[in-house]
């Protein structure tokens, strides 16, 4: 996939048959959003949501919340004994999300859960989210640390973020036919997909195996590279009249439904990083599959006017990756989703 290609294209339909899939590694993404949609389904009745964040009236403004945690990327730290970064992707995973509402975040909370505490570990993770607090410009006000030897092995961490937003900041929340659609860069394989990735990386090797491609010494290094935060680019959204946003995370590039039912035509993508080549070469995954698991590359998208589009591309690191049509799909690389 360097230089933003598919790698593999004469052998596709092998390795989408035969290659590894999210949910022979232990996550089927249909099971996933069937049971979250019926636990939506329940609460629905009191809920006011948009498609990132819960949404309190408070009259001339809203309470935003949004809640995440790191998932089996917590699973590679605790491998290689290295906890530095995931404090970041707990920050990173919540506020993307407000921002995906057209919402500043304000404050956050973590919840970390261990079967017994670590002084070192505590420390690298509390390293982690406050260099992630500082750069999403949030204030870390509190959180909680619960000591659950009969619940949890090794440790989970999560959090809620909050943010105000008044109805004017909001995103309309739906793409338009005819929008350009912006994607901005990320910085790696984020915190999405990582039961995969890991499966992969461990079929032959571990994570302390040399890294093949240059950024990194070792396996390990690249799949913790810390989810990158869009943040700073929220001013820019709303100056330039975006109409819907979509995080990329769980699901790939099938998060750009998120934004409505259109057709988004991908038309030149970012190029992905070396790190999903390595993925789909030692798992042997199908390019579809890596498209429906992972970011390839981009980690956020906006849906706004053509003629605003360029100026948005002139004043960020974002480069127009296609458009919006009608229909129900999603196109990149020769791939329809």
């Amino acid at each position: 996939m360097t230089g933003g290609e598919a790698a593999g294209d004469d052998d596709d339909t092998e390795q989408d048959e035969e290659g590894l899939t999210y949910a022979e590694a232990g996550v089927d993404i249909e099971d996933s959003e069937a049971a979250t949609a019926a636990l939506v389904g329940a609460v629905s009745e009191q809920a006011d949501t948009t498609e990132y964040a819960g949404l309190v009236d408070l009259g001339d403004q809203y309470l935003a919340l949004a809640t995440d945690g790191v998932g089996t990327k917590l699973l590679v730290a605790e491998a290689v004994d290295d906890y530095s970064t995931v404090g970041i992707d707990c920050i990173a995973m919540n506020v993307n999300d407000l921002v995906a509402a057209g919402v500043e975040p304000a404050a956050f909370v973590d919840y970390l859960a261990v079967d017994e505490p670590s002084e070192r570990r505590e420390a690298e993770l509390g390293e982690g989210l406050a260099a992630g607090a500082e750069e999403a410009g949030v204030a870390l006000v509190g959180g909680e640390t619960a000591v659950m030897p009969e619940v949890v092995k090794g440790f989970d961490i999560a959090g809620t973020v909050a943010g105000l937003a008044t109805e004017a900041d909001l995103f309309p929340g739906e793409a338009e036919a005819g929008d350009a659609l912006v994607g901005f860069p990320s910085s790696g394989i984020h915190s999405n997909g990582l039961t995969l990735a890991r499966e992969a990386a461990t079929r032959e090797g571990g994570y302390d195996e040399p890294y093949p491609y240059e950024g990194y010494e070792t396996v390990g290094e690249a799949l913790l590279e810390p989810t990158r935060i869009y943040t700073h680019l929220l001013e820019d959204f709303r100056e330039h009249g975006v109409h819907a946003a979509a995080h990329v995370t769980g699901g790939g590039w099938t998060n750009l439904e998120r934004m409505g039912e259109f057709h988004y035509e991908i038309s030149d993508p970012l190029p992905a990083q070396a790190v999903f080549e390595y993925v789909q070469d030692a798992g042997g995954v199908g390019d579809e599959e890596m498209h429906r698991t992972f970011n390839m590359g981009t980690g956020f998208v906006v849906a706004l006017p053509e003629p605003a589009a360029e100026s948005l591309v002139s004043e960020t690191d974002g480069e127009v990756i296609g458009h919006v049509e009608e229909g129900e799909s999603v196109a990149v690389r020769g791939l329809s989703l």
